[in-house]
């Protein structure tokens, strides 16, 4: 393919330092770069403790236990999402309540949470797509007045912030992505972000297997033994050192990305003019991070062919999540609050374009002229 939809990105220090961790003798979880990362990322977010973790489906699974669900406890998130996000809780016994998305950033619509909200639900996630924020303030309201749980699904947005703060240090758990995919990477990767101190103790002993390892080698228990239920969640020391180059250079990650994001935005303002796509809307109080750049074509039928004519010219560019209500698994496992009209529509008429560093100027105006021509 000309241009792929998705290139990995490397610093250059990745193999370095990968070589370095095999130098100090310890390649398994907890090494050196995984304290090194954890605490970038407790600095950077904000957050009160940040645990590395090999995925960020691994980092929801974590939270889900946390939440201490019982079978029959519900958990409300949108239904435009990754799978992972409702995985990790039904997992736990626990049934995902499908929201509908709102229209303009495709974030889970906060107006209909507390419709949505019975005597069974513990807990709602929300997920920020293309690391645009979700309306916090109004989330975060309807959760206090319920007694619920806020997890953020941030497997995108590391980067972004909402009226100023970072996405994950608002709510009172949060998932990233190291996702080759995602902004800063490390091939599969995630980390669980913990903002309510009352969940940190806990969060270190289900991410060890359920053991008190870490408060062993602290000196804080004499003893080192099975104390809850967990898994192995740790990451090798050999991803954390390629993450580690990538967290050096994030700041100038986002900003090249956020220069590619723009120049897509530019060009495509008069077709969205024309009312032959609709681009991205990024509200007022929010910073996104560049993760991805979408358009919305009229409808399904448009998209396809689109997405087919860019492949013919050898450029990648795909659809994105099926909603899980309609899924086989989540129509077993989950219900549906509403109507999911916005999900369903949104849904179907979704591109990404490539969006990597790497891109030159030249590939980028391949792009625009081929777009140019099926517009």
């Amino acid at each position: 393919m000309l241009i792929p939809f998705n290139k990995p990105y490397m610093t250059g220090k990745e193999l370095w330092y990968i070589s370095q961790a095999h130098a100090n003798g310890h390649l398994a979880g907890d090494g050196e770069f995984t304290r090194r990362c954890n605490a970038w990322l407790e600095n950077y977010v904000g957050c009160n403790k940040a645990l590395l973790t090999h995925s960020c489906t691994a980092a929801l699974e974590i939270t889900a236990i946390l939440a201490d669900l019982q079978a029959g406890d519900e958990v409300i998130m949108p239904s435009y999402t990754f799978v992972s996000t409702a995985n990790a809780f039904v997992l736990r016994g626990a049934v995902p309540v499908f929201v509908d998305i709102r229209a303009d950033t495709l974030n889970i619509d906060e107006s209909l949470l507390e419709e949505a909200i019975t005597d069974k639900t513990k807990a709602i996630v929300v997920v920020h797509y293309a690391g645009v924020a979700c309306e916090m303030d109004t989330i975060l309201e309807i959760a206090r007045r319920h007694e619920l749980l806020v997890i953020e699904d941030n497997a995108q947005g590391l980067g972004s912030t909402y009226k100023g703060r970072p996405l994950g240090s608002i709510g009172d758990l949060a998932a990233v992505s190291f996702h080759e995919t995602k902004n800063i990477i490390s091939g599969e990767g995630g980390a669980l972000l913990v903002n309510s101190p009352r969940f940190s103790e806990r969060a270190e002993m289900i991410r060890e297997k359920g053991t008190n390892r870490s408060q062993f080698f602290r000196g804080e228990v004499n003893k080192y033994t099975w104390v809850d239920i967990g898994s192995s969640y740790l990451p090798s020391d050999l991803v954390a050192a390629f993450l580690w180059a990538q967290m050096e250079e994030a700041d100038e990650i986002t900003q090249r990305r956020l220069g590619l994001w723009n120049t897509y935005h530019q060009w495509f303002a008069s077709l969205e003019k024309q009312g032959k796509v609709r681009r991205p809307i990024i509200p007022p109080d929010c910073q996104h991070n560049a993760h991805m750049y979408y358009l919305l074509l009229p409808d399904l039928e448009q998209r396809t062919a689109f997405i087919h004519a860019l492949k013919q010219r050898g450029i990648g560019a795909v659809f994105h999540y099926i909603p899980l209500h309609d899924s086989p698994i989540g129509k077993q496992y989950g219900r549906t609050s509403g109507e999911l009209k916005n999900t369903q529509d949104l849904s179907d008429r979704l591109v990404r374009l490539p969006l990597w560093l790497g891109l030159d100027e030249g590939q980028v105006g391949v792009i625009e002229e081929v777009i140019k021509t099926l517009s």
